[in-house]
């Protein structure tokens, strides 16, 4: 991510008592960037299924603040983040090298997608691999990171053989005191781990605390408007029936100030 850390300019053990489940008001600036009709019709059909305006509320993006939406997609998340930060703010759609040779394209989406008109002009693709350290003189500069359903395909073979570690501990490194990482994915089987992350497509959320605990960061709570106790968590997260319905997790971490 050497050239994602370039541009952006890129502790703790976890608490024994859980953190409360966390809900915040959505701004103004976020109930306006999702409900900018300028947004992709393809965007507001998956606004049910993601309930933005209370996620982007959790995370606490505001206006001016520099955000890295991780392998970005189609850019749903970069287009809102980009209405939210404003033109005083900055938003890197971030595709990691491993995957810019699939089929879909992701990074020539990226690029895209941050050319487009709607957009406050401040999003910008990058590429690198996944855990290139990130030159010390630009430590501290980011706000929020987010990554939304993938954290689990970073431990996938398809990334050939990144190292997710140094991932976590190089987004640690470029966050401010008192930045976040978020991360929202579908949940899978209690003490499984990592060992769903290429067959259902779902991680253990205690694996991903874990994770995070040992990259320093606190775990500072959740917010439970993606869960769905129905979900007995052994379907494949792509099967008719539970596509788009998965009991997914969202965490806040943070870096200690």
């Amino acid at each position: 991510m050497k050239r994602l850390f370039a541009a952006a300019g890129l502790a703790a053990l976890l608490a024994t008592a859980a953190a409360p489940a966390l809900a915040l008001s959505p701004s103004p600036q976020i109930t306006a960037a999702v409900a900018d009709a300028a947004r992709p019709d393809a965007d507001k059909a998956k606004d049910e299924s993601r309930k933005p305006a209370e996620l982007i509320a959790f995370m606490g993006v505001k206006p001016g603040m520099t955000v890295v939406d991780v392998w970005p997609g189609s850019g749903y998340w970069s287009r809102l983040f980009s209405r939210v930060v404003g033109p005083t703010g900055k938003v890197y759609a971030y595709v990691p090298a491993e995957i810019v040779d699939m089929k879909s394209k992701p990074f020539d989406t990226a690029k895209a997608m941050a050319a487009e008109p709607g957009n406050q002009g401040n999003v910008e693709a990058m590429s690198d691999p996944l855990a290139s350290p990130p030159p010390p003189s630009f430590a501290g500069k980011l706000d929020v990171v987010w990554i939304f359903e993938n954290y689990h395909d970073l431990y996938n073979p398809f990334m050939k053989g990144a190292d997710v570690a140094a991932f976590n501990r190089a987004i640690y490194t470029m966050l401010k005191p008192g930045g976040v990482f978020v991360i929202g994915d579908h949940a899978a089987p209690a003490g499984s781990g990592l060992t769903t992350t290429n067959t259902t497509h779902r991680i253990d959320p205690e694996a991903v605390k874990a994770e995070l605990a040992k990259a320093g960061f606190k775990y500072v709570g959740e917010t439970k408007v993606l869960a769905n106790p129905d979900d007995p968590k052994t379907d494949g997260v792509f099967k008719d029936t539970i596509r788009g319905k998965t009991d997914r997790f969202v965490f806040k971490f943070v870096k200690p100030r």
